[in-house]
């Protein structure tokens, strides 16, 4: 049922829906139209009114190519709306989706358009702050490019930062999707142009491999190895492009590169890729150990898969929304959990075998090694005892002397 938007718009058709509210096709004075009505909650929230009424010049200023232009910010009675240019087409999740992995030179040429996209949004002040497939929308009427990818363009810019207001987050909070956290802000760090450099990089490493570098599992054990481990290597494509990505996921912000950086060096690497197939690339074969030892056992006979690394749902069994939208907020992990040990995941290099310590079957040895130790303990005391008994008697000279036995003939 179609129904009005202000006075100048009309919903006509639902496109998605996500958990910061619904995508509308409609139609205003200039033709149609992408409406996102947040939900009734947040339109209800005075504060999250007035930073969206403060955001309105930054938003509506913010024009490029490869970014979906917000046209107009609409705030009526119970509605808060951003009111986009539609574009035809799909988001990069759902052909990833499709495809499982693309193919480098389509891959890396979708990426240099979001980091153009990016360069211009960092140049006016703006940070996306959640950069991801489920944001990119590649534009099926546009003209094709390298490696037959269509133009992509980044969206929602501009909600995170709206939902993302002191009195809902704290500083107990982020804000984000758990595969494309830059590092900086899951230990609470401010979000500068950086983070979405982090995650645009781990966009592409997901394009190329079909699974996100630190992703899978329980999202806390992904935030900290975005802290703590270091990126695997995908074989199969040029060293320099490699080092891009080493370059772009470095855990220290200022260790990346720019946005417009980025863009210009993706696109020299094209003539390279051209007809390079979607890399041959093993993907990992489900939780780690120590996650697994820590993680819920799926019921007998339940059916389920094995949970594979990849983007995760942010509750456990949770069917995603129809348009992808996880953004949410998250508590920061203490120090402690990050370091990992008996009160974290974090997977600390250790020799092929040897439990992490804190685990299950880390206890479970220790249990064993007290046991040996006792058993042992019992029996060198019982030996010495023994030992002890037997010299005493030998030495004893109130005791007769038997005669000696011997086998020889008289």
């Amino acid at each position: 049922m179609a129904r009005k938007i202000g006075s100048r718009y009309t919903a006509n058709q639902i496109l998605g829906r996500g958990s910061a509210g619904t995508v509308w096709l409609g139609e205003g004075p200039e033709g149609p139209v992408a409406i996102k009505l947040l939900r009734e909650d947040l339109a209800s929230d005075q504060e999250l009114v007035s930073r969206f009424v403060q955001e309105r010049t930054a938003l509506l200023g913010l024009e490029h190519p490869h970014i979906v232009t917000v046209r107009d910010l609409v705030v009526d009675g119970n509605d808060l709306a951003l009111v986009m240019d539609l574009v035809r087409g799909t988001d990069l999740r759902t052909r990833l989706e499709r495809e499982r992995r693309l193919a480098p030179e389509a891959a890396v040429a979708i990426v240099a358009d979001i980091a153009d996209g990016l360069a211009a949004a960092h140049a006016s002040g703006v940070v996306h702050r959640d950069v991801k497939p489920e944001n990119v929308l590649l534009d099926m009427q546009g003209p094709l490019g390298p490696g037959g990818a269509h133009p992509a363009l980044l969206t929602d810019f501009g909600v995170a930062k709206l939902i993302d207001s002191p009195k809902r987050t704290r500083a107990t909070k982020i804000i984000g999707t758990p595969d494309y956290l830059a590092p900086e802000i899951v230990e609470g760090l401010p979000p500068r142009a950086s983070v979405d450099i982090y995650a645009l990089a781990t966009v592409l490493y997901e394009l190329l491999a079909g699974f996100t570098p630190f992703g899978g599992g329980h999202p806390g054990a992904v935030l900290r190895r975005h802290v703590t481990e270091t990126v695997v290597p995908l074989p199969g494509i040029p060293d320099e492009l490699w080092q891009l990505i080493v370059q772009c996921l470095a855990k220290a912000p200022a260790s990346r590169l720019r946005a417009s950086e980025l863009a210009s060096r993706l696109r020299e690497q094209l003539p390279m890729l051209a007809g390079m197939p979607p890399l041959d690339v093993d993907e990992p074969d489900g939780l780690s150990e120590e996650e697994a030892e820590e993680a819920p056992a799926a019921p007998a006979g339940s059916g389920e898969p094995v949970r594979r690394r990849g983007a995760v749902s942010l509750v456990p069994g949770a069917k995603p929304d129809s348009n992808r939208d996880t953004h949410t907020s998250m508590r920061v992990p203490g120090a402690d959990e990050l370091a990992g040990g008996a009160h974290g995941t974090a997977r600390a290099p250790r020799a092929p075998g040897v439990p992490r310590p804190g685990s299950a079957r880390h206890r479970a040895a220790l249990r064993r090694r007290r046991i040996t130790l006792g058993v042992a303990g019992v029996t060198v005391a019982a030996v010495v005892g023994v030992g002890a008994w037997l010299a005493s008697g030998s030495g004893d000279d109130d005791q007769p002397t038997r005669p000696a036995h011997s086998t020889s003939a008289p």
